[in-house]
């Protein structure tokens, strides 16, 4: 099934997602876009279907041609202090305040939570980046940007994984919290099971 241009005609809408929600260390990061009307592009999808190539690929198509599009990072240590709910939140309403040269009359939000924006109006969408191409476009901004940003920090912690793993509960990155600790970037809030003994 092709992803939709547009929710409703004649309104300039804006897409918006996040990425990073669930890591155990780093920001979360979302990204607003508004693509032109009736946009296509035989590539674009939810970015969890597509290769990092693809994604980095599509991340400068979406930049070239894009009306509009911000990226706003929200810290793990506001994570910890507001809960990642209210951070992802944060994230989402920073990327809107982002964007400068068009005010979109409508927002599509990612997920089935949201907080509304002052003064433009949204609608929720469960799986929104399978389904409308703006939020596919913010759902591949908001996701390299932010494994940019951990490729960055593996190189001071290179033990965690981060470079492939983004921050997320991998085997790798869960042994190295038990031996290792937690390093700064760490979302000291989240919390994580050993791997369970073996009963003998």
């Amino acid at each position: 099934m092709s992803l939709l241009s547009n929710y409703l005609e004649g309104k300039i809408e804006a897409g918006v997602d996040e990425a990073g929600r669930g890591c155990m260390a780093g920001p979360v990061v979302a990204a607003a876009v508004i693509l032109p009307t009736n946009y296509k592009h035989a590539l674009l999808n939810d970015s969890k279907k597509l290769t990092s190539k693809q994604r980095e690929v599509l991340r400068l198509d979406i930049i070239r041609d894009a009306i509009d599009y911000s990226v706003a990072e929200v810290s793990h240590t506001i994570i910890d202090q507001v809960n990642i709910l209210n951070a992802t939140m944060k994230a989402m309403h920073k990327a809107i305040k982002g964007l400068k040269k068009q005010t979109p009359d409508l927002l599509l939000i990612d997920g089935n939570r949201f907080k509304p924006y002052p003064g433009i109006a949204h609608e929720c969408f469960v799986q929104g980046d399978g389904k409308y191409l703006s939020i596919a476009a913010a759902s591949i901004l908001a996701k390299t940007h932010r494994d940019h940003l951990m490729e960055k920090l593996s190189k001071i912690h290179p033990e965690y994984g981060w470079d492939v793993n983004a921050g997320y509960a991998t085997e790798k990155h869960r042994l190295a919290m038990e031996t290792l600790g937690l390093t700064p970037y760490h979302r000291t809030t989240f919390h994580f099971k050993p791997k369970q003994l073996d009963l003998f």
